[in-house]
């Protein structure tokens, strides 16, 4: 990031003061390794020490001063009587429109995620500005608290000032070297890939995919292998337990750890520490076990994030298990690929399971159950399925399924899985899914977990969630967002055989779409306009298409209502979710004679805003408040559940005069 792009993120981020602190450090006194849990400053009042930020040396000198992102790592030893000052603060880019106009891709590349240090042309300038700031600090009030602000920028504005007089270069610190120092100091403690993003202020998307990038492997494959590594290490050099090994790598449950340490290492913690220690004694030499990092032969895991214990509605409930024990289903698992694999090399030319061929099932005993590509195998109770990975072959009545994001339209079809994705408390099914299992966010599922509820089927949203899965289980890849509601619905439909389900589904929904329309209609409401806004104060999303969500599906897809002149000439050509963001000041133009704003814990009270109240909608009592839970999915029983509560809500509103 250049000089001018940081002083524009300074001018659109929002900032809060987290901590202004003096520190004396003793000469000798050594910190050790401490993270840096915000973004922060460190300007140094006298002495001298060795410093280190992320293993990078700094001059710890009298009016040095230092900046690093959060996560950062820093060491110092105090060469003589060493006095600084730390101040911490988070600052953030309020709004989309700023992150556009910036241009930060990612997100994460910021001003105050830089890494730098610098001696100032005019240390004493800057001393004074953090002097006042550490004063009101100590005294802080809600006022006070204001005035730290107003001085934290002007502190800004005379560093961005020497910055660039002294042409000062920064650096932006490698968050795959910072999450490996953290995973070898803290491999024994509650390590998951959401407290590393957490922990250096990035997206878990983002820090997976730079880790894997770098090193080949993810963070969680890293923590694994740390830990089995340790746990080799203390199952040959010591007679610790099995429990106690298990709890001194970072296993609180010693089942888990030994189904982990089986599945990596091929054999079981008993087995390996008795096979090892027999080979040295054979060998009659001193053993050579310490291997380091993720060099030792191990199989790769499917695990991308270990979170298996997250559940839908929050807390640590520890989540349901089969008493299975893992040589069960580790053979269960072979079972499954001698078996399918035999259906491929066999006399039929039915592929295996999530192959990805593109071959098609010659088998004399195939017959076609529908049009849709779907085929069932009548003498070995399984169904091809024709996906864009190639053939699939599945059971034909699945008992134990897993489905990620799409879990509205399998519900619909009156099949409850035994687990999916995280779904929001508001989503029109959610009743439908009590008791089932929960597997975190839709896009990272945790590979152990599923193989723990021994699936028979697993439908899958992502080319990155099918590939992560595929070989637990037979999977189906569904590409949903290149799908209308009906199309997707008949792909899933098909998985199971339940295509005359689907096509009841679907003529039910259009016979409620018909009855809606006239019933609106007959209100003198059909004709009227319908625009959907999201935000608060200082602007508004409003909706121009009908693939946003926010009941835009329901609205002007299904419905046909239309939106003001202003927004509909958008919604007729834009053919994926788009939408505006707008000032309070130009949105009463795109307003229409009713208005449906989405809500969500936190969202502005607009009341008092006097251009919001001032809106002929709004003033006319013709708002009506959405849930963005309940709004946000466009599955087929979400999408009905919708349509009902437009039309209740629109006809209880006041007419349009």
């Amino acid at each position: 990031m250049q000089l001018n792009e940081q002083m524009q993120y300074w001018n659109h981020a929002a900032v809060k003061i987290l901590d202004i602190r003096r520190i004396v450090m003793e000469a000798g006194e050594i910190l050790d390794t401490y993270l840096l849990p915000a973004n922060g400053y460190i300007y140094i009042i006298r002495g001298a020490a060795q410093l280190k930020m992320d293993g990078k040396a700094y001059e710890a000198q009298r009016f040095y001063i230092l900046h690093g992102g959060k996560g950062s790592s820093i060491n110092i030893r105090a060469s003589e009587k060493f006095e600084y000052i730390l101040l911490f603060y988070r600052a953030f880019l309020a709004f989309p429109s700023h992150r556009k106009t910036l241009r930060l891709t990612p997100p994460q590349i910021t001003s105050n995620s830089l890494q730098y240090g610098f001696t100032p042309s005019d240390p004493l300038a800057l001393l004074r500005h953090l002097g006042e700031l550490e004063k009101v600090w100590d005294q802080a009030e809600s006022l006070e608290l204001l005035q730290v602000k107003s001085l934290f920028y002007q502190f800004i504005h005379e560093l961005m000032f020497q910055l660039a007089e002294q042409e000062v270069s920064t650096v932006l610190p490698d968050p795959v070297q910072q999450t490996l120092r953290y995973i070898q100091k803290h491999y024994r403690e509650q390590v998951t890939l959401d407290v590393l993003a957490e922990q250096f202020n990035y997206s878990s998307r983002h820090l997976s995919m730079q880790f894997k990038r770098k090193t080949g492997y993810s963070p969680i494959d890293y923590l694994i292998q740390t830990r089995l590594n340790e746990a080799r290490n203390l199952l040959v050099r010591s007679d610790a337990t099995l429990r106690e090994i298990a709890a001194e790598v970072g296993y609180s449950d010693v089942y888990y750890f030994s189904r982990i340490f089986k599945k990596h290492v091929g054999i079981s913690p008993t087995l390996y520490q008795q096979r090892v220690r027999d080979e040295s004694q054979a060998e009659d030499r001193p053993l050579q076990i310490s291997e380091s990092s993720i060099g030792w032969r191990w199989k790769r895991g499917y695990i991308d994030y270990e979170n298996h214990y997250q559940y839908i509605d929050g807390g640590s409930t520890q989540m349901k298990r089969r008493k299975t024990s893992s040589s069960i289903v580790m053979v269960a698992l072979l079972s499954i690929t001698m078996l399918l694999s035999a259906c491929s090399a066999g006399s039929t030319t039915t592929p295996a399971a999530g192959d990805g061929t593109n071959g098609s099932s010659t088998s004399s005993t195939a017959v076609s159950s529908s049009d849709s590509g779907s085929q069932t195998n009548n003498e070995n109770g399984t169904r091809t399925v024709s996906t864009v990975k190639g053939d699939v072959v599945v059971p034909a009545n699945p008992k134990r399924v897993v489905v990620l994001y799409l879990q509205g339209d399998v519900v619909a079809l009156g099949i409850k899985p035994i687990a999916t994705s995280e779904v929001f408390a508001g989503a029109a099914y959610k009743g439908e899914l009590e008791g089932v299992n929960s597997l975190g966010a839709w896009f990272e599922p945790n590979p152990e977990a599923v193989i723990d509820l021994d699936p028979d089927l697993i439908i899958a949203p992502s080319e990155e969630t099918y590939t992560l899965l595929k070989d637990i289980a037979p999977t189906v890849y569904v590409p949903y967002e290149k799908m209308t509601t009906e199309e997707r619905l008949h792909s899933i439909a098909s998985i199971f055989g339940k295509e005359q389900e689907a096509d009841t589904l679907i003529a039910n929904l259009n016979s409620k779409v018909e009855e809606s329309k006239k019933t609106l209609a007959d209100a003198g409401i059909l004709d009227k306009t319908v625009s959907i806004v999201e935000g608060g104060l200082k602007s508004m999303v409003v909706v121009e298409s009908k693939q946003y969500g926010r009941g835009s599906q329901a609205l002007y897809e299904y419905l046909g209502v239309k939106a003001p002149e202003i927004v509909q000439k958008k919604i007729d050509v834009v053919s994926e979710a788009g939408g505006s963001n707008l000032s309070m000041e130009v949105l009463p133009e795109y307003i229409g004679d009713y208005v449906f704003r989405s809500m969500y814990e936190g969202a502005d009270n607009l009341t008092n805003d006097p251009i919001w109240s001032s809106i002929p909608a709004v003033k006319g009592g013709r708002l009506v408040e959405i849930d963005f839970e309940f709004f946000y999915y466009s599955d087929i029983y979400s999408v009905n559940k919708q349509i009902d509560f437009v039309v209740e809500h629109l006809l209880a509103a006041p007419r349009v005069k």
